[in-house]
């Protein structure tokens, strides 16, 4: 997912960012792709990105519309709904995860680095994000300090495979509490380095749980 930086950023809490689409119930697919270029880069994306791309992992390269020195020419709703292993753990952390994914199974069309998204579509559930850029300016610091101590090649790449790769596992235990335990403590152990992050985690529920 290539790092983006909306012109607007006016408004601070996405939290009632996307309500406009609650409004209408037929939904553009240029309208879509916004609600998710804004909401990820309200999650601190680019701030992620960047440590991924100085460490060789760029999930765009090879892609067709990624041009050298300009970037991707053509974003669709799929690379937009895709998130890589440590965007899908910060909004699991979060409690976000579900309310992203909740809104991309509205959209169709989505295939591997294009759609077939038909320019109108039908949605019923808006996007609620919040503005969480310091947690992901943590979790960025906590990733750019492993790679420094770590200095096997593709040892970020590895780590973030695996916390993708235990996340999805999650999906497929929601009747196997003992399954679904046991990927949880993976879950803990592999992020157990993202000291930073667990810091502002904390106080993101503590203010949370009094909001």
């Amino acid at each position: 997912m290539p790092s983006f930086n909306p012109k607007d950023q006016s408004q601070t809490n996405s939290q009632s960012l996307y309500d406009l689409t609650s409004l209408e119930n037929n939904m553009s697919r240029q309208t879509a792709i916004k609600i998710g270029v804004d909401a990820l880069y309200e999650a601190g994306s680019d701030l992620i990105c960047k440590v991924c791309i100085m460490n060789g992992g760029s999930c765009c390269n090879g892609c067709y519309h990624l041009a050298n020195g300009i970037g991707c020419k053509k974003r669709n709703t799929s690379c937009t709904a895709w998130l890589c292993g440590f965007l899908k753990y910060l909004l699991y952390e979060t409690g976000l995860l579900k309310e992203w994914n909740d809104f991309w199974r509205q959209v169709p069309g989505q295939d591997y680095r294009e759609d077939f998204t038909p320019e109108f579509f039908f949605v019923e559930k808006p996007l609620h994000m919040r503005r969480i850029r310091n947690l992901s300016e943590a979790l960025s610091t906590d990733l750019q300090e492993i790679a420094t101590k770590h200095i096997a090649i593709g040892f970020i790449i590895t780590l973030r495979e695996k916390i993708d790769k235990n996340i999805d596992r999650l999906n497929d235990c929601k009747k196997d509490p003992k399954k679904r335990i046991k990927i949880e403590r993976n879950i803990k152990v592999l992020s157990s380095p993202f000291q930073r992050f667990q810091k502002e985690l904390r106080e993101y529920h503590l203010n949370n749980s009094n909001a």
